[in-house]
């Protein structure tokens, strides 16, 4: 208000003002920037608290945690490719001993994502079996398929099925001997079909058998020692026994659960809550390298990138026939070719089913993993995130699943994700607490 006069100051109109060198700076100022400003990339985005809202890697440089298994072949394309670049990242791969390694380096952030374990993340984000409690998300799964449960050649013509092995297991167990078998990590993929596999043929693995934890790339040689009577893990290992002349494929994962979840690209919860355009590059660098190894033809280029050392460290050849879904069984059996091979991209092999999610936590149920009936929903819908996906998927043009659970069929068995509890508690064979 005016003081003197207690009248309302009239708005000059614009074309009256005077004329000021700093009037002139100021609107040429945002003429230039009316002009130019339409023309950026992303503008549709706006603006974000006075600050253009980029779609860039928040972090350029990321660490990849890898292990020496078949199932990393994404990662490691996507860096060997120049895929990471592509999408503003700058990659290095961080080739690991074990998946508790693994687990660990996640933890301390020296690495920034990472090939995992299905089962881990949940682990991590419960403070399951050991492991500190430590909030993980997946965002897309890396593979289906490709594991296998391999047996020293000892049981040669002997064991086709687990129900064969039940009168070795008792017989060895009532000698005071108990036969041994060997997974990657307890609450992993590798674990859970194992567990699964002796079960269906009446074997308790928590109280009939020993099972024992050795990294992959070790199974071969504690083999060879006669450590363990067989063992479950990814490719090459299985190949590699067969080739080594000391163990068979009894069975693949495949002829358990038809395109089976396997490894995840995982990332800790509160790095993809502060840096979520980088998450998504490395999903898009990872996505566009899965989709470049299931191009069959594509397949023995990706064997000889993999088989180096400095990731599988393996002849080529023993990882290039199961990649191209030749499986020579080890046992007589003609070489056959599975429909069911590992993939990287086909059939929505990415896609983070929360169902899966689900099904893991029915099984850490079954085996008493957790106490009392675990609150399944709250814990899958921290975990697996397809709302991620999407997003990304939406950006490369992909489809992607509407929905975000299906039934799946286990060895005959249908499991329904509405139903986990009723589920885990529908076997006869269990460690329920």
């Amino acid at each position: 208000m005016n003081n003197e006069t207690n009248e309302t100051p009239k708005e000059i109109p614009f074309h009256e003002k005077p004329v000021t060198r700093r009037g002139l700076l100021k609107t040429a100022g945002a003429l230039a920037a009316a002009t130019i400003l339409p023309s950026l990339p992303g503008l549709a985005k706006g603006w974000v608290g006075g600050v253009w809202a980029s779609d860039a890697p928040e972090t350029t440089n990321m660490r990849f945690g890898i292990i020496a298994l078949t199932d990393c072949s994404a990662i490691v394309m996507a860096h060997e490719l120049g895929l990471f670049k592509k999408y503003g990242v700058n990659s290095v791969i961080s080739k690991e001993a074990s998946w508790a390694v693994i687990r660990d380096r996640m933890f301390l952030g020296e690495n920034q994502a990472t090939h995992m374990l299905t089962g881990m993340p949940y682990a991590a984000t419960l403070g399951l079996a050991g492991s500190p409690k430590k909030p993980m998300i997946i965002p897309m799964h890396l593979n289906h398929n490709g594991q296998a449960i391999t047996l020293q050649k000892k049981y040669m013509g002997k064991v086709k099925t687990p129900s064969d092995l039940k009168t070795l297991v008792y017989q060895a167990k009532t000698a005071g001997n108990p036969l041994t078998f060997a997974m990657t990590y307890p609450p992993g993929t590798h674990a859970m079909w194992m567990r699964y596999w002796l079960a269906s043929g009446g074997i308790h693995p928590d109280k009939d058998v020993s099972l024992i934890t050795i990294p992959p790339a070790q199974m071969v040689q504690n083999m060879k020692i006669d450590k363990m009577d067989g063992y479950c893990v990814g490719e090459p290992w299985n190949a590699r026994a067969i080739a080594d002349g000391i163990g068979y494929t009894v069975t693949t994962t495949q002829q358990i659960w038809k395109d089976h979840p396997e490894k995840v690209l995982a990332f800790m919860a509160d790095f993809a809550e502060k840096n979520p355009n980088a998450v998504k590059a490395a999903m898009k660098a990872v996505i566009e390298a899965s989709q470049y190894i299931d191009k069959m033809e594509n397949r023995e280029h990706v064997c000889d990138v993999v088989s180096q050392p400095q990731y599988i460290n393996c002849p080529k050849e023993i990882i290039l026939g199961r990649m191209q879904g030749k499986y020579d069984y080890g046992d007589g059996r003609p070489v056959e070719q599975d429909p069911y091979y590992m993939t990287f991209f086909d059939r929505n092999t990415n896609f983070p089913w929360k169902s899966y999610g689900m099904w893991w936590m029915s099984q850490f149920r079954r085996w008493g993993m957790v106490k009392g009936t675990p609150d399944y929903k709250g814990a899958v819908d921290k975990v697996h995130r397809p709302d991620i996906y999407r997003e990304v998927a939406k950006e490369m043009g992909i489809a992607a699943p509407a929905e975000d659970m299906r039934k799946e069929t286990i060895m005959g068995k249908e499991f329904d994700p509405s139903k986990p509890e009723e589920y885990a508690k529908s076997f006869e064979i269990h460690s329920l607490a």
